[in-house]
């Protein structure tokens, strides 16, 4: 039996984190990197990317890999996993962070726009998942951790449909490839954060009427900090989670309570 310690233990893993170059995908990538995991870290802005791993480098004495990438270029995606799993030998943990919104009234988006959105933040999630799973089956290990959204459980009073929808397909995708690579020894779970402070949300928390409607919504009455998400992200990240998969933890202040 693994002692308490133990099953919380990621030091001398590989971990990849999209989108880390602002946002939760930082958070998540200092967290690993703060347990000991060693890091490939990927998005569109390379020189973010760069600097956080120099920093991170430096404060943990880890080793990192840092590279350009847009997950909605596969050849890209293949790169970048093929090219971590050179350098490290190894891919244990897979957040997949990447993710963007597009507010507007539904009655004004353009199929091309919502078509967007499903591609960053759902079908990209499908293909970075499944291109590390090729290398994860091979040690019959893995932790795959999906970044949904409150939003893919409830609807609210921002028009963004297709945020919405992808984060719902993100959470049922996250059920479906649980089931399928079970036997492979890959765990698949998701992460649901409600309102924390981002370069995403900045717009939401400088609106005073904004913040009043989401902390009238939050039993706990208050947005999420980051030590709110560090703790789930170790777990899920961990042997601490071993009978643990395809299953979505809300990290939202009881908002989906209602």
């Amino acid at each position: 039996m693994k002692k308490l310690n133990e099953l919380f233990d990621i030091k001398g893993n590989v971990a990849i984190v999209t989108g880390a170059s602002s946002g939760l995908g930082v958070l998540f990538a200092e967290t690993l990197a703060e347990a000991g995991a060693n890091l490939a870290l990927c998005a569109r802005r390379i020189e973010n990317v760069e600097e956080l791993a120099k920093k991170l480098e430096k404060n943990y004495k880890i080793k990192t890999l840092s590279m350009k990438v847009d997950v909605n270029d596969e050849k890209l995606v293949k790169e970048f996993v093929e090219a971590t799993y050179k350098k490290f030998g190894r891919i244990d943990i897979l957040v997949n962070n990447a993710g963007i919104a597009d507010i507007a009234p539904s009655l004004q988006v353009p199929k091309e726009s919502f078509s967007n959105v499903i591609n960053t933040n759902l079908i990209s999630v499908f293909i970075v998942a499944r291109e590390v799973a090729k290398y994860m089956e091979k040690a019959k290990y893995g932790k795959i951790i999906n970044i949904a959204s409150i939003y893919g459980q409830n609807g609210d009073i921002f028009p963004v449909a297709s945020y919405y929808a992808s984060k719902g397909g993100v959470i049922n995708l996250t059920r479906a490839l649980a089931v399928e690579w079970a036997d492979k020894g890959i765990y698949v779970n998701a992460i649901a954060p409600g309102f924390f402070p981002s370069e995403m949300t900045k717009g939401i928390f400088e609106d005073e009427e904004t913040m009043r409607h989401i902390i009238t919504k939050t039993p706990l009455k208050r947005t999420g900090t980051p030590e709110d998400l560090k703790g789930v992200l170790l777990l899920l990240a961990s042997h601490a989670s071993d009978y643990i998969t395809g299953q979505t933890i809300f990290v939202d202040g009881g908002w989906t309570i209602w």
